[in-house]
């Protein structure tokens, strides 16, 4: 194997391919490594940890056909080291040499059967306004879980709804729920279940107003943006009934500035440390944030607001409270609630596709 190519556009493909690859010890060596494979003028990086794999294909200067396996952190790092200009990269005898400039590295590789062949499925069968759903991925994807021993919270939920798609992630502490009216895929009656980390790599894909591939099987799915293409396994087992977690009855509304309220939020969780929650005190002159640090000190931010309802003091975790906000795409936001013990519900004034339910914590 032996190719030319500008160090930019390696790095690139690099960097693309590693966010799949594996940073743990395992008994298979190959998923630590970049696989390489040149035909023609055509360069594919890979990288994968079998649940999640990740090819970019990109234009090169090429001369000698064939492919190398080759640790990714090492490679990345060492291509990244080099000068602007031109990268000579030739694979022999079991040693990939890199060359720019007056730098030239030979790095072992791994034996190419060493990386698991994983089938990136055929050519996408529908596609989307990519945008849109990255949009929407974006609100969804910090609801869902990060604990693997419950893998069905770690997921993303697709489900059609009113010739739509509706986005659905929960960790059981919070629920963030999008409907997207411009973007239609065939995900069966019951829908099906993405890994959030695989959803967030697809949002990090799409930079441009471009259409999204999609292909989906039993077991995996298939996105394709550009020349990129990356397939992740789905997730086995039953997501929550999360239509009975959304609450109905809120006597309780507040309305306030989101940006005014988003930047309130992260001055006074810099108090709200480890398991400290922030407390929201809401009354009919607006609404106060608070958080006290035992030994450490307390934080206090009055915020306008117009309020209807009985005098409330209620908790959250701020990160939860802050991903909530962060998360609407609107000027002005409502937050409804019961009372301190029962659900609260962050949506829009005017639009209803997005709505953020947000459990709150016991306070004394």
């Amino acid at each position: 194997m032996k190719f030319r190519c500008e160090r930019d556009t390696l790095i690139t493909a690099l960097n693309r391919a590693g966010r799949a690859v594996t940073t743990k010890a395992g008994p298979v060596v190959g998923l630590s490594g970049v696989l390489l494979e040149l035909s023609g003028d055509s360069l594919s990086v890979t990288g994968s940890d079998v649940d999640l794999t990740i090819a970019d294909r990109v234009t090169v200067s090429g001369s000698e056909n064939g492919s190398a396996l080759v640790q990714a952190r090492l490679l990345t790092d060492i291509v990244r080291s080099l000068d602007l200009g031109a990268v000579d990269v030739e694979f022999d005898d079991g040693v990939l040499s890199v060359r720019a400039g007056r730098s030239e590295f030979s790095l072992r590789t791994m034996p190419a059967s060493d990386f698991p062949r994983i089938p990136l499925l055929g050519e996408a069968t529908v596609t989307v306004d990519g945008q849109a759903l990255v949009g929407g991925l974006r609100q969804v994807v910090s609801a869902a879980g990060r604990d693997e021993s419950r893998p069905v919270l770690t997921g993303v939920l697709l489900t059609a709804f009113g010739g739509g798609l509706r986005l659905v992630a929960t960790d059981s502490y919070r629920l963030a729920q999008r409907d997207i009216a411009s973007v239609s895929m065939e995900v069966g009656d019951k829908g099906v279940l993405m890994p959030s980390r695989a959803l967030e790599e697809v949002a990090r894909l799409v930079v441009d107003d471009v259409r999204v591939g999609v292909q989906l099987d039993e077991n995996t799915v298939l996105f394709e943006v550009g020349e990129t293409r990356l397939s992740a396994r789905l997730i086995n087992g039953d997501f929550p009934s999360y239509e009975g977690l959304i609450p109905t009855d809120h006597p309780n509304r507040l309305v306030t500035d989101r940006k005014t309220l988003l930047d309130a939020i992260r001055r006074v969780r810099l108090l709200a440390l480890a398991q400290v929650p922030m407390r929201v005190s809401m009354q009919g002159g607006g609404m106060t944030l608070s958080a006290r640090a035992q030994d450490v000190g307390e934080a206090t931010e009055e915020v306008a607001a117009s309020y209807e309802g009985e005098d409330l003091v209620i908790a959250f975790n701020a990160q939860y409270l802050h991903d909530g906000v962060e998360a609407l795409d609107c000027e002005q936001i409502v937050l409804l609630t019961a009372d301190k013990l029962k659900p609260a519900l962050l949506r829009s004034p005017t639009e209803d596709d997005f709505l953020y339910v947000l459990m709150p914590l016991r306070i004394t």
